[in-house]
């Protein structure tokens, strides 16, 4: 598998690729030519002609969950009509807005996408290449990861708070174990990690990738660490959604991995 990091909120030094507050990932799994989130504008279609990618060839593209700053940049990419799978939450489109009433949901809503591409709505695991599978619906195994609303969704004309059921994740499967890629980890990335290892019948976690949306020198915080070390994880990537005091916590601990764009990736 190759992982090229398109849009984080990092940029390396003297790489001169442009970032924002968002994700997008290129990924091959042999023939199979994945995007992984579309980030917050159009820098993920510039940043990649700059890298040598043709999104033009992509077969496949993954949403990890419905928040702007992971589906904003598809009214550039579906611009013209694409024969590619789409594959996401059903709850992926659903209306978003945070807690001051601010639209923060996908500017393409389900209907027009089922126009532009063919949609793959699933809160099941599924395979999308020979070694990749997208996960579904992640369940809550850590007390210390519960879910928590941010801001309102409207499921079956009803205002709610949203738990983000919609946020999920992609897990690559290798003869030496499992290697995870995260959008934001609102459901939690030890609860991610632990479904992955089912999903795949593998314990053996190589590494992670993405945002684990860790902020404050918190338990959350404290447990995260104490579970990856349990768990040995050699490659740690820890980026977007953590903040600089959670990496100092993090890095006084375990080994963790600068992220940036450009950032490429060869499992």
């Amino acid at each position: 598998m190759k992982l090229k990091v398109l849009v984080d909120n990092n940029t390396y030094i003297d790489w001169y690729y442009l970032g924002e507050p968002a994700v997008s990932y290129y990924i091959e799994d042999e023939d199979t030519k994945i995007l992984f989130d579309t980030g917050y504008s159009d820098i993920f279609i510039s940043n990649s002609k700059k890298m040598g990618i043709d999104l033009s060839n992509i077969d496949k593209l993954v949403i990890s969950h419905g928040h702007d700053d992971h589906t904003k940049g598809l009214k550039y990419f579906f611009e013209s009509k694409r024969d590619i799978e789409l594959i996401s939450h059903p709850a992926c489109f659903y209306y978003k807005e945070d807690n001051t009433g601010l639209y923060i949901g996908s500017p393409l809503k389900k209907e027009e996408l089922e126009k532009k591409c063919n949609l793959n709505l699933t809160d099941k695991p599924i395979k999308i290449s020979k070694n990749i599978y997208y996960l579904g619906e992640i369940p809550t195994i850590y007390d210390f990861e519960k879910r928590y609303s941010i801001g309102k969704t409207i499921i079956n004309g009803d205002k709610e708070d949203d738990y983000i059921k919609d946020d999920s994740a992609i897990v690559y499967k290798s003869n030496e174990g499992i290697f995870v890629i995260t959008g934001c980890s609102h459901s939690g990335i030890c609860n991610i990690i632990e479904y992955a290892k089912k999903v795949c019948n593998d314990n053996r976690v190589i590494g992670v990738i993405g945002g684990f949306h860790l902020f404050d020198k918190d338990e959350r915080l404290n447990s995260t660490i104490e579970y990856l070390k349990k768990n040995n994880i050699k490659l740690l990537y820890p980026c977007h959604c953590v903040s600089l005091q959670a990496k100092i916590e993090m890095g006084k601990e375990i080994e963790i991995n600068e992220v940036g764009v450009g950032l490429e990736l060869n499992l």
